[in-house]
């Protein structure tokens, strides 16, 4: 255990040089909040009724993306595992003393919330301060507040755990790049990074909710909003506990398999 912390240590404070980045991610960040908002509005002012959602609760939501983006969103790729496998230094990964599985898993972990904790701070803010109801709402209550934070710990481990799913991939394909665009997309459309699940159609909202994306950013969002509450929020976070098993073993399955047939190749 004291390795793993040694490794999440070592990668939060690395990820957290990286200012620069995050001054860039900040105003991109604040545009795209802006500019969603301004366009849910449009169509509230239109049927306000017509929504599955409040508009505070779709603001809020809006806002909490924003802010969580780089913590929850499946492109965000740590290029330094996929080059690894690319390059053939893996070789120096397999002779070291720790599992190979979970010192890349606290890697993704942690640099995401380097990453995030650089950036949270002023979304948040502003978020915050800005009127009613452009701006940011506080959850519910105190339990609904709770549940979010372990919602948002559960979702984080969800995305790390289907990011090593497509790390592994890249000893079969070797070249990340299909795989980063494809995967993605298809999961971040699904957890809710385009639109929140509410949004669609009944048909395909009941699949999507059955999917492991919809236990991403999709849960803590709507849990902190107020959209979800309750015992539903409670079906919510076993939905989380249950993606986040499936995916850890079949990651650690997969890589097992890869390993027994890799073959390092580079100069």
């Amino acid at each position: 255990m004291r390795q793993y912390w040694a490794v999440f240590r070592i990668r939060f404070a690395g990820a957290l040089q990286y200012r620069a980045a995050a001054l860039g991610g900040i105003a991109a960040q604040f545009a795209w909040g802006f500019m969603s908002i301004i366009a849910y509005s449009a169509f509230y002012s239109a049927s306000p009724a017509a929504f599955p959602m409040e508009f505070s609760q779709t603001v809020s939501y809006v806002w909490l993306h924003e802010i969580f983006l780089v913590m929850f969103a499946a492109m965000v790729w740590d290029t330094e595992i996929a080059s690894a496998i690319e390059s053939g230094s893996i070789a120096y990964e397999l002779v070291r003393p720790v599992d190979l599985y979970g010192r890349w898993f606290l890697q993704v972990i942690a640099n995401r919330v380097a990453a995030a904790m650089l950036r949270c701070a002023p979304i948040l803010l502003v978020a915050f301060l800005l009127p009613a109801p452009w701006g940011l709402s506080l959850p519910p209550g105190a339990g609904q507040f709770f549940l979010f934070l372990l919602s948002a710990a559960l979702a984080l481990g969800v995305v790390a755990a289907f990011n090593m799913l497509t790390y592994i991939s890249v000893f079969y394909t070797l070249s990340p790049r299909g795989m980063k665009l494809v995967a993605g997309m298809i999961a971040d459309f699904f957890a809710g990074a385009v639109v929140p699940l509410p949004f669609f159609p009944a048909p395909l909202r009941a699949v999507a909710e059955l999917l492991p994306f919809a236990a991403m950013q999709n849960m803590p969002l709507r849990v902190y909003s107020g959209n979800i509450a309750g015992m539903e929020a409670l079906q919510g976070l076993a939905l989380q506990v249950f993606w986040l098993t499936v995916l850890w073993f079949a990651g650690r399955f997969a890589m097992a398999r890869a390993l027994k047939k890799v073959v390092v190749q580079g100069g």
